[in-house]
């Protein structure tokens, strides 16, 4: 049974959204933030980067207290107001490629992440967590929801489409041309009947955002043991999250580039990975694979196709089955000595969106040796890792929708 509530978000007025919207701080170049800083004093950036005011940087708990601040400053002066009665909101994202997402912007509940009805499939570092934990804590408030995922629902779906046909509370494009539009369900009946729905629903899905739900669930845990009053309605038992339909949900891949051989030459390399796979040279001309448990590479100025001989492989787990622990246990742990997937400095991950000639770049300027590229995982079969309780491979899934930081915020 998965519980999800409404709430009252505070939220820029309809004529500063748009200027108050950002996307996650670490998705910009430095060049970026301080564009927007520069140029745009209602960025959202403006408090998560609080030291742009002092000219220099700020970490730490000194930080996370001018965050607050700066949030404070945005409330003073009217850029953010907050809802007079709990409500869901629905959130409609149409991207570039014309892709709808349809939402709902709730809380959802700590204990359903600490009793596994909401699931998870990817490892998280437990050290960051506890710094975002402390973050949350001292700032008082959460800006960039979860992504959850659930099983389509027609009743669900019928309320989004119905609530559409009103006018929307703001409408807004970015300057990736990606439209954002939200609209307030403060009508208790729907309310309800949205409950319902979900609390019907066993299993929920983390998408994207599983270092926020685990910091927020630590930070559940923490005033609950300080609380002397603790009663379960508190707004720390909850985090906030947009929950979309499975099958609106995209999900890339991402493409591996590594920066040697290991010290192989390269025909050693190639007759290596020929105990493995069946390998096939398609010349100059830019490949992708179309099949599970085939990937292509591009080495030497050539693209390759590798077909896994499934023979000489042990299906033995859900995660075995999956593309990016195939090429980790095949080829870049065994062959190319890379252990660490997430530290290693020897390789970099390329979401799928980026055009395969993107990979081919990064190899033929010198700066990458060889570069691997694999078909998204789908979702079925990363529903089942979560239900398996095990973990992917880190940077197995580039998933959207993006929704933006500073649009709903979470206060607790």
């Amino acid at each position: 049974m998965a519980k999800i509530i409404p709430f009252k978000a505070v939220r820029p007025t309809r004529d500063k959204v748009s200027l108050v919207a950002s996307r996650s701080y670490q998705t910009y170049t430095q060049a970026e933030r301080e564009a927007r800083l520069d140029y745009n004093p209602f960025s959202f950036l403006h408090i998560v980067n609080p030291g742009y005011k002092y000219d220099r940087e700020i970490s730490g708990i000194e930080r996370y207290k001018l965050v607050k601040n700066r949030y404070l400053e945005f409330k003073e002066d009217n850029i953010f107001v907050q809802d007079q009665t709990n409500c869901f909101y629905v959130y409609k994202i149409v991207n570039r490629e014309g892709q709808v997402f349809n939402g709902i912007v709730a809380a959802a509940s700590a204990e359903d992440y600490e009793n596994n009805v909401i699931r998870k499939h990817e490892d998280t570092i437990v050290h960051r967590e506890h710094v975002f934990k402390d973050y949350l804590k001292t700032v008082g408030f959460n800006a960039e929801p979860v992504l959850l995922t659930y099983p389509d629902n027609s009743t669900i779906q019928n309320l989004i489409s119905n609530i559409q046909q009103q006018r929307a509370e703001f409408e807004f494009t970015t300057t990736y041309r990606d439209t954002h539009y939200l609209w307030m369900i403060d009508n208790q009946n729907t309310i309800n009947t949205i409950q319902e729905e979900f609390k019907n629903m066993p299993t929920v899905y983390i998408a994207d955002g599983h270092h926020r739900s685990a910091s927020s669930y630590l930070l559940y845990k923490d005033l609950k043991e300080n609380s002397t009053n603790h009663n379960g309605s508190e707004t720390y038992n909850y985090f906030m999250s947009y929950l979309i339909p499975e099958s609106e949900l995209q999900i890339h891949e991402f493409n591996r580039v590594v920066k040697d051989l290991n010290g192989l030459t390269k025909e050693e390399f190639l007759i290596q990975l020929d105990a493995i796979y069946r390998i096939e040279n398609r010349g100059i001309m830019p490949y992708k694979p179309s099949k599970k448990h085939h990937f292509s590479m591009y080495l030497d100025g050539e693209f390759y196709s590798l077909y896994l001989r499934k023979s000489l492989y042990d299906f033995k787990s859900s995660l075995d089955a999956l593309d990016t622990q195939i090429l980790y246990k095949t080829i870049l742990q065994p062959i190319l000595g890379i252990d660490d997937l997430r530290n290693d400095s020897r390789i970099t991950y390329i979401n799928g969106k980026k055009d395969i000639v993107n990979l081919k770049s990064c190899i033929d300027n010198g700066e990458f040796a060889v570069g691997f590229g694999m078909i998204p995982v789908d979702i079925e079969d990363m529903k089942q890792i979560a239900d398996d309780g095990l973990k992917m491979p880190p940077k197995s899934t580039f998933i959207e929708p993006k929704i933006r930081s500073g649009v709903t915020i979470y206060e607790f």
